[in-house]
């Protein structure tokens, strides 16, 4: 008799949270955010602006900031990478098109610090995840 309780119990308070996500437009449960990875990639050109500056300061998972630099001379679909308005480099040419591409349309895009490695290679000192909010 107690199972049936609970079950009963469990699906009226399940119902009432879909319920209420399905009524704000959404299909997943309302403290959650659904993202789908687009990539892990380097950071293009950390030696020549503020990596170095900043290196100490960042920490894996740290949030950072993308920005399309649609005038860019050498690239039509840069991507700037920033860290707490200091810029760190770029989403590396051969991987930014479909970023570039989910920016210039306005997609939410979400951006972290995924590894940090002591490297004298600058390629291989910061990774970054880019993620499509969904």
């Amino acid at each position: 008799m107690y199972r049936r309780q609970f079950i009963k119990a469990f699906a009226a308070a399940f119902a009432g949270l879909a319920t209420s996500s399905v009524a704000q437009g959404r299909t997943y449960l309302p403290d959650q955010t659904r993202t789908k990875l687009l990539q892990i990639s380097s950071i293009a050109g950390f030696q020549y602006y503020q990596g170095d500056k900043v290196w100490p300061q960042l920490v894996q998972g740290q949030q950072i900031t993308l920005q399309r630099e649609p005038t860019n001379t050498y690239d039509a679909r840069a991507v700037a990478v920033y860290w707490e308005q200091q810029k760190l480099g770029f989403i590396p040419r051969l991987d930014n098109a479909a970023i570039s591409q989910l920016l210039d349309r306005g997609e939410v895009l979400r951006a972290n610090i995924y590894s940090l490695a002591e490297s004298d290679n600058p390629w291989e000192r910061v990774e970054v995840e880019v993620r499509w909010v969904i």
